[in-house]
C-alpha cells in the first residue's frame, strides 16, 4: 500500500510541474489618454465624490486595469488610466475605442484642488495633462 501511495505523489507531482509555463509574463502595463473627466464644479471638505473619466483603448489586445493616482503636492493629483497589453496575441483589431470609468475622491483639504489628467506625450516626448483646478468650498 505504502509503494502505491508513493507512486501516486510521484505522478502527481510530474504531472503539476510538466504543466509549468515559464516563458514570462505575457502581457505589460501602459498609459492610457485619458480624453476628458467629469469633476463638480466645487468640493466641500470631507465629503467624497465620483469623479468620471474617459479614455482611449488603442486597440483590441488593451485593457483597462484601473487608475494610478499620485500626489504631486498637498492638494495636486496626477491621475494616470492604466491598461494592460496582451503581448501573446499576433493579431489585434487596431479600432480605437472610448471608455468610461470612475474612482472616488475624497475631499480632505479646504484648499482648492488640482488634478492634472494624463492625456499623453507629446512630440518631444513630454507628458501632457488636463488640467482641472476645483475649489473647496
Amino acid at each position: 500500500m505504502g509503494r502505491k501511495v508513493i507512486f501516486l505523489v510521484i505522478c502527481f507531482t510530474l504531472l503539476l510541474c510538466g504543466c509549468s509555463n515559464d516563458d514570462g509574463p505575457n502581457f505589460h502595463f501602459t498609459a492610457l489618454q485619458i480624453i476628458s473627466a467629469d469633476v463638480p464644479e466645487s468640493f466641500e471638505l470631507n465629503q467624497t465624490y465620483q469623479i468620471n473619466v474617459t479614455y482611449n483603448l488603442p486597440d483590441g489586445c488593451t485593457a483597462y486595469e484601473g487608475f494610478d493616482i499620485s500626489d504631486e503636492d498637498t492638494t495636486t493629483r496626477n491621475i494616470v488610466a492604466i491598461g494592460s497589453v496582451r503581448t501573446d496575441i499576433e493579431a489585434c483589431t487596431q479600432i480605437v475605442t472610448t471608455e468610461e470609468a470612475f474612482f472616488n475622491f475624497t475631499v480632505i483639504y479646504n484648499q482648492p484642488y488640482t488634478f492634472k489628467f494624463f492625456q499623453g506625450e507629446n512630440s518631444d516626448g513630454e507628458a501632457e495633462f488636463l488640467e482641472i483646478i476645483v475649489p473647496v468650498n
